[in-house]
């Protein structure tokens, strides 16, 4: 049980002894049937399995149902950034809220059916007075990601040396330290990048789950754990770098392959739930197209061959993104004694050094990887601009540039120096107000206007002389 000062206290009225429990009326039950039963109820109440994960709903989670109904243990597929473990934390709620388990059990014995040595001895000497405990479903969930020095004692247990000083016999069950599996009987419990667990761990993992029984260091245990075991892999790992084996894989009944966000709408949404931003008095305020510039370099990013595909492109890649671009913004509006912060085309500069590290580039000359990411989110912003920007007076803009027109841009310009620039061109007004929306503020205005112009460029309607962080939009002519 946690001794977190914050942990859920159970109700009062719980039963307190194992008489009570049987009088209540309590049934015992697996984790697999408990899981299953609450999932039931969701399903009939129309409540999604997974309230935080969004992008799985007609994919990944409907399969997932299915395994826990079918009472299965699952493997999830996938790579990096794709939510799984997110997902399998969210099964705890499968569970129910509070589980009645031996007062001073290590491994939440059943007080109907006990399974350690010390559980045994506990109802035989005291029978219906037995004490009982409540533990919250959040106790019950237990994670360990997998890597190669992993060892049997972590996962199963050892002998403690401590226990044999105080006179205990090897041969004793009690003088066993019980390993993070054991600790999460009656529970979930989740092993991420499980290739990555050397072989005969492997194997003493199989013994505890499917045979019931562990060896550590000649001494043999039954231990009829109830467990429901889910696991992540990277496909990558899955084949090559390391192998699950035959045995243990055959144990999982449900194989799920897991998937980026594969609309841009659902990425934003997860940037906006997950993104944290700065901690600033100023009211910050991000433009619908630099949300979508910023998940859609990471869509191009996804379909790249420049990008390595076998280590993927993870969604914190885009929310780390994100975050940098407002914290630039930020530091822009802080100089310039600004009253609002308003990302601008200038500030996906700032994304190059949150992308780099988080993507794989395939071989190429040395130093080119920030000319790559740069050219992502031009690609992506010359994307987002065509699909969502309808420009009726493009003519009348060019015209007007033709005329010794020159737009200055860059992330140490204050807002009021593009306000200048709409006074002397009205022309361009029109197109800034529909991008930004009615109502928009004057640093909104100039996100919008710099937008425009890259839109412009991008599409070949004007020049761009850009040097650092300062641009010149001026006439093709």
């Amino acid at each position: 049980m946690t001794s977190d000062a914050n942990a859920p206290i159970p109700p009062s009225d719980l039963p307190s002894t194992l008489g009570e429990l049987l009088a209540s009326g309590w049934i015992s039950r697996t984790v697999a049937a408990e899981m299953a039963a609450n999932l039931e109820v969701r399903i009939a109440e129309g409540t999604p399995l997974s309230v935080g994960v969004k992008g799985f709903e007609d994919t990944v989670l409907p399969q997932l149902e299915t395994a826990v109904l079918a009472g299965h243990d699952v493997i999830l597929l996938g790579e990096r950034g794709q939510a799984k473990t997110r997902l399998i934390r969210s099964l705890v709620d499968l569970l129910d809220e509070w589980l009645p388990v031996i007062t001073g059990s290590e491994i939440n014995d059943d007080p109907t059916n006990p399974v350690s040595a010390a559980a045994r001895a506990l109802v035989a000497e005291h029978g219906d007075a037995t004490p009982i405990s409540w533990i919250h479903r959040s106790d019950r969930y237990g994670e360990k990601l997998a890597t190669p020095d992993t060892t049997i004692a972590d996962l199963i247990g050892e002998v403690d040396p401590i226990k044999v000083a105080e006179g205990r016999y090897l041969s004793d069950e009690l003088t066993l330290h019980y390993g993070l599996v054991p600790r999460v009987n009656r529970g979930i419990f989740a092993i991420n990048e499980l290739p990555d667990l050397a072989e005969r761990i492997q194997v003493g993992l199989l013994n505890v789950l499917e045979e019931r029984d562990i060896q550590i260091r000649g001494h043999r245990i039954r231990l009829p754990l109830d467990i429901v075991l889910v696991a992540t892999a990277n496909p990558e790992d899955y084949t090559n770098r390391g192998r699950i084996i035959t045995p243990l894989k055959d144990r999982f009944g449900a194989q799920i392959r897991t998937h980026y966000p594969r609309e841009v709408d659902t990425e934003v949404e997860i940037v906006r739930s997950e993104a944290r931003l700065p901690i600033t008095e100023l009211p910050i305020s991000v433009p619908w197209f630099m949300e979508r510039i910023v998940v859609e370099a990471s869509h191009l990013a996804r379909r790249s061959p420049a990008v390595n595909q076998r280590s993927g492109v993870s969604v914190r890649l885009t929310i780390a993104n994100f975050e940098s671009v407002v914290a630039n913004a930020l530091r822009r509006a802080l100089r310039q004694h600004e009253s609002e912060v308003v990302p601008r085309i200038t500030d996906l500069g700032a994304a190059v050094a949150s992308t780099q590290g988080k993507i794989e580039i395939e071989a190429m000359e040395e130093g080119r990887e920030a000319e790559l990411i740069s050219q992502l989110f031009a690609a992506a912003t010359l994307l987002v601009f065509r699909d969502t920007v309808n420009l009726p007076e493009a003519g009348e803009i060019v015209e007007a540039f033709a005329a010794e027109v020159v737009a200055h841009t860059g992330d140490d310009l204050p807002a009021a120096a593009y306000l200048s620039l709409l006074a002397d061109v009205p022309v361009l007004e029109p197109p800034v107000r529909r991008i930004a929306g009615n109502g928009a503020g004057d640093a909104e205005m100039a996100s919008a206007l710099e937008f425009l112009l890259e839109g412009l460029h991008l599409t070949k309607r004007l020049n761009k002389d850009a040097s650092g962080a300062r641009a010149l939009y001026r006439s093709r002519g």
